[in-house]
């Protein structure tokens, strides 16, 4: 009997039933709970909304607009120039569109990964399903950066270049740390030339496109603007992050570019391995391990950020041949203190007053990046080449 609900439940159609579930429901609620004459529930919407509108009429797009929003738009010029394909639709269907779009870029990249069974991708989309819930109800753009990062690399294992430079470089100008997600070139050295001059094209593209709304003047004081916004951003926070847990548990002062760059450091050490660069599921460990890595070394990382290192531990868990106590011991943390932290299973004061302050939602993904990282670097060459 169990293994027939378990195979009904991994059905795709059924994945693709419950994502658009979930789609349909964050944006109702977002505009149910929005009050007239307040900030509206799906403020960040209205951030990415209203910076294609500043774009246009030559505001910068790097100041507060508290008439509008209470936060401010921290993406770059190319991302405010791409919501001109949202900024004139009704709030309701572009709110529900842009969330459709994080959600299935996600659900259509995890389906077409490679030498994975179906049903395996199934459970890593079920079980990124409530954290992918929470950055819709927030509006954000992580979902479309853990899709598209996935993406990235099934095209380079197909050697797409072109699409697989594209990919990534839309996340860099998203969010920066996308840049990140250039290690995963490094398994593939006899195409470097094509990466190389194809990150060139892009960046290059991408870098000036808003220049057709504003004009070349306005977009070099927007980038101006923006580095001295990300550079001030960068000496406040501290983040759901490895940087927040020493910090809040350990009250050690730590230096954030040091920390940065210790991290760095950890990050690149299973990929001193070359010769393992030949098994496919080394490569999908150290695509998990960048993933996850991204967000808990990101001093930025908020709860919604949460997404991408959760789609990377589901593709490290539900990729493995052998299963240990202790990988299944990390995914019930992880589901219980990341995924289900900042829901209402658990307490108002427990979550404000104990979670929220302790960077609880982080520590069982720093757990899993430690495990994934051993596990990279204890690799066993059972695989068969790929």
């Amino acid at each position: 009997m169990m293994q027939k609900i378990l195979h009904f439940l991994t059905k795709p159609w059924f994945v693709g039933f419950v994502f658009f579930a979930l789609v349909a429901v964050a944006t109702l609620q977002a505009l149910w709970l929005s009050q007239p004459n307040t900030y509206t529930q799906y403020n960040n919407y209205i951030i990415f909304k209203q910076s294609f509108f500043h774009l246009i009429t030559g505001n910068n797009l790097y100041t507060y607009y508290l008439d509008e929003c209470w936060d401010l738009f921290k993406y770059s010029p190319a991302f405010a120039a791409f919501f001109g394909l949202f900024a004139y639709l009704p709030d309701s269907v572009g709110l529900f569109l842009w969330n459709a779009l994080n959600a299935f870029v996600l659900f259509f990249a995890v389906y077409k990964i490679p030498h994975i069974a179906v049903k395996q991708k199934s459970f890593m989309l079920l079980f990124s399903a409530i954290e992918l819930m929470t950055s819709m109800q927030n509006s954000q753009s992580n979902g479309l950066i853990a899709g598209l990062l996935i993406a990235a690399f099934i095209m380079l294992e197909k050697e797409r270049i072109l699409w697989a430079t594209l990919f990534i470089t839309l996340t860099v100008f998203i969010k920066l740390f996308g840049l990140v997600a250039c290690l995963l070139f490094l398994f593939y050295p006899k195409k470097w030339l094509r990466i190389v001059g194809c990150m060139l094209f892009w960046n290059v593209l991408l870098l000036l496109l808003p220049a057709l709304f504003c004009g070349y003047t306005q977009l070099i004081f927007l980038y101006k603007s923006w580095l001295t916004l990300l550079s001030q951003d960068h000496a406040v926070s501290l983040g759901y992050s490895v940087l927040g847990f020493v910090q809040t548990w350990l009250h050690w002062q730590v230096n954030k570019t040091g920390l940065l760059i210790a991290g760095s450091l950890c990050l690149l050490i299973p990929f001193i391995k070359t010769k393992k660069y030949t098994y496919y599921f080394y490569r999908i460990h150290l695509l998990a391990l960048v993933l996850v890595w991204m967000v808990v070394f990101n001093h930025k990382a908020e709860s919604p950020t949460f997404i991408i290192a959760v789609a990377g531990i589901a593709l490290w868990f539900f990729s493995k041949h052998h299963i240990q106590k202790a990988d299944i011991i990390l995914m019930i943390l992880v589901f219980v203190f990341t995924c289900l932290a900042p829901t209402d299973i658990f307490p108002l004061q427990l979550r404000k007053h104990f979670f929220e302050p302790y960077v609880v939602k982080a520590i069982p993904c720093i757990l899993a990046w430690l495990k994934i990282s051993y596990d990279a670097w204890h690799f066993t060459l059972r695989q068969k080449k790929e």
